[in-house]
């Protein structure tokens, strides 16, 4: 055995306090199931290509169990992944399309060559990514590559106090990017606040179950999991500040999220500030706020005024 101090750097004890898995040295399993459907919805839906005969587009992704498939528009059919692996190169990976029988053969020609090529170059995005995104936290430096990280940064920013007392020191630093975005609803001030605090209404424009205790420190679960956090702050009827983040999030990464409910005549004026989301995750976080959040909850609010 070495003597302590020498031998491999790798050494556990020797360089985190915390005994962290430093490199990976431990071998380390986590499920990426969740994380690659969202991933691969991410990636492969929407990928289209067209010609003068048509148009071709990934419109779904149907399952996800070392097997990939994808729906396509126009004449139905299929796109299926039998095998990937990282140990093979992305440009072997076999892509198979298939559609009923009848007319669309030539855009079933246009899928197996030009769609097949842009499906291999969203696998190999996912491969990357798998590498990066997913294994955040899972390898981290050691003590001594963090306070080289450290002291080029004191230098750089001049901010020493700052950057000693940062918890993300010993960890992965994730880029992020801020939204704003405004949207004007039909209703009381009272009747949006309620939308974003009240368990039921919750429940019914995002058309499942939910976990909501709207109270400063309470916790929030919304569309079956995918959306979790905690209030920070609540003024009734005024602003919502809390911290917000998707499942396939880098784990633990918390975004702030601040709504603010401004009076307008006849409408009220939502005001969202969200800061902290990852840079990869920017249009799809824009998405699930104006898609599963905003239209959704108009289409309660005619709902509500219809019934009423």
């Amino acid at each position: 055995m070495a003597k302590w101090g020498q031998g491999d750097p790798r050494w556990i004890v020797e360089e985190r306090e915390d005994g962290t898995n430093v490199n990976n040295w431990h071998w380390t399993e986590r499920d990426a199931t969740v994380w690659s459907k969202g991933k691969l919805r991410e990636l492969l839906v929407g990928i289209a290509m067209e010609n003068e005969t048509g148009r071709c587009e990934i419109s779904e992704l149907k399952q996800v169990e070392g097997t990939i498939k994808e729906s396509g528009a126009k004449h139905k059919g299929l796109v299926e992944i039998p095998s990937l692996s990282e140990e093979n190169e992305v440009d072997d990976t076999e892509v198979n399309v298939s559609k009923k029988k009848g007319d669309g053969d030539t855009l079933k020609d246009l899928m197996k060559t030009t769609g097949t090529a842009k499906v291999r170059a969203a696998l190999a995005e996912y491969l990357k990514a798998l590498k990066t995104e997913f294994t955040t936290g899972m390898i981290l430096p050691t003590k001594a590559v963090a306070t080289q990280d450290l002291t080029v940064e004191r230098k750089v920013t001049g901010n020493t106090l700052q950057v000693q007392a940062s918890p993300v020191a010993l960890g992965v630093r994730i880029p992020t990017v801020a939204l704003h975005l405004t949207e004007l609803f039909d209703t009381t001030v009272e009747q949006l606040y309620s939308i974003f605090t009240v368990k039921d209404l919750v429940q019914k424009f995002s058309k499942s179950p939910a976990v909501l205790e709207a109270e400063k420190g309470g916790k929030f679960q919304m569309f079956d999991g995918n959306i979790t956090g905690e209030y920070v702050e609540l003024l009734t009827n005024r602003k919502i500040i809390m911290k917000w983040r998707c499942r396939s999030w880098p784990e633990e990464h918390y975004a702030t999220v601040a709504l603010n409910f401004v009076p307008a005549p006849g409408q009220t004026e939502l005001q969202l500030d969200c800061k902290g989301v990852p840079v990869c995750k920017e249009e799809n976080t824009k998405l699930c706020w104006q898609k599963q959040h905003f239209e959704e909850i108009k289409g309660l609010l005619q709902l509500t005024t219809q019934n009423a």
